[in-house]
């Protein structure tokens, strides 16, 4: 029986999944005996579209890539009964999904319109699958407690470190270790961003190149001020360490402040400066930070540039363990959607 899946959101994201899902159709069904039929898209600025007998992804693909809107697909089926036009919400709780990918952009102030994406969709009886660090930053117990109640699954892997795999590193190879700390990059555009800084660019003109890159948005704030990064260290904390922390209660500075004479007086200390997001057992709960730091070339964490993220995990039983690895990328992110719909294929 094949897995019916809604995207809300056919960005950078949903794009990359059917990409993955279209170029490993035949591997997924051999391998895993997994097969997928996306049955709707929803996206506020590239239209919407339903068929119950599954879409034709590459119809999809091709639209957007043209800059068309999905109310413009074109159903082969002689007895179509495609609808067009419907809001995420009516997508959600009227489609014959099974899975609803939640892949709208992200708002880490509210948490919104994910949040309440994710609630009708635990209240129909669907599973979430999403890389919005929203509703995972700001409502993580709320939204495992309300999927748990109906009996579904939330799972949030791409909302760390994109297809790189942390949290299930932390429910798989690592179960049974406790893990005293976490400390790692977790920003790839700022990791970026002082890299070249530490060539020679100045911070204005490393953050445009940034930009055209499509590392940083219009509006760089959530990077270099190190909100993304604090989004991150909120997920891994209440995940990971079930500290039921928010915002107030992370320290957070971002780059902004790095200057060049910083970076020179770094490089003649045999030092570089990195964004470090960190999280810490104390003896009355939990220490968080983002904030730059002043690394030594000898640390591991010091040696990671460009826009790669590493995350290093610190446990009783293994000592330290460190992932590195892409923390975005279209098919990067892509994979962690699927990794988590194979998790629910698996289980069911």
């Amino acid at each position: 029986m094949k897995t019916k899946i809604a995207l809300i959101g056919f960005g950078t994201v949903g794009q990359g999944l059917c990409e993955i899902l279209l170029s490993k159709e035949d591997y997924l069904k051999s391998k895993y005996g997994f097969e997928a039929s996306i049955v709707a898209i929803s996206d506020v600025l590239k239209g919407a579209v339903y068929c119950k007998e599954g879409l034709d992804i590459q119809q999809c693909l091709d639209l957007v890539k043209d800059a068309k809107n999905l109310d413009e697909y074109k159903c082969d089926g002689t007895n179509c009964n495609c609808e067009k036009g419907w809001d995420a919400i009516r997508t959600i709780k009227e489609t014959n999904a099974d899975i609803i990918c939640e892949l709208a952009y992200t708002d880490v102030k509210t948490g919104e319109p994910a949040i309440t994406h994710c609630k009708t969709a635990f209240e129909n009886g669907k599973h979430v699958v999403t890389s919005n660090k929203g509703p995972a930053a700001l409502k993580y117990s709320e939204m495992q407690n309300l999927a748990e109640k109906n009996n579904v699954k939330f799972l949030i892997e791409g909302t760390v470190m994109s297809g790189s795999p942390v949290l299930n590193l932390v429910n798989g190879p690592l179960a049974g270790c406790e893990i005293t700390a976490i400390k790692g990059i977790l920003n790839g555009t700022t990791n970026y961003m002082l890299s070249e800084m530490e060539k020679g660019m100045t911070y204005d003109n490393v953050l445009k190149k940034a930009q055209e890159l499509g590392y940083a948005e219009a509006d760089p704030t959530g990077d270099v001020e190190g909100f993304d990064a604090m989004a991150k260290v909120i997920i891994l904390s209440n995940v990971v360490m079930n500290a039921g922390i928010n915002a107030t209660d992370v320290d957070r500075q971002g780059i902004t402040n790095i200057t060049p004479e910083m970076i020179s007086d770094a490089k003649k200390e045999n030092s570089r400066w990195k964004l470090i997001g960190s999280i810490e057992k104390v003896k009355d709960g939990i220490k968080a930070s983002v904030k730059p730091e002043k690394l030594p070339l000898t640390h591991p964490l010091a040696n990671i540039m460009g826009a790669t993220n590493a995350l290093t995990f610190i446990t009783d039983l293994l000592g330290d363990v460190t992932i590195i690895g892409a923390g975005a990328g279209k098919i990067e992110t892509g994979y962690s959607i699927l990794t988590d719909i194979l998790e629910i294929h698996r289980k069911q």
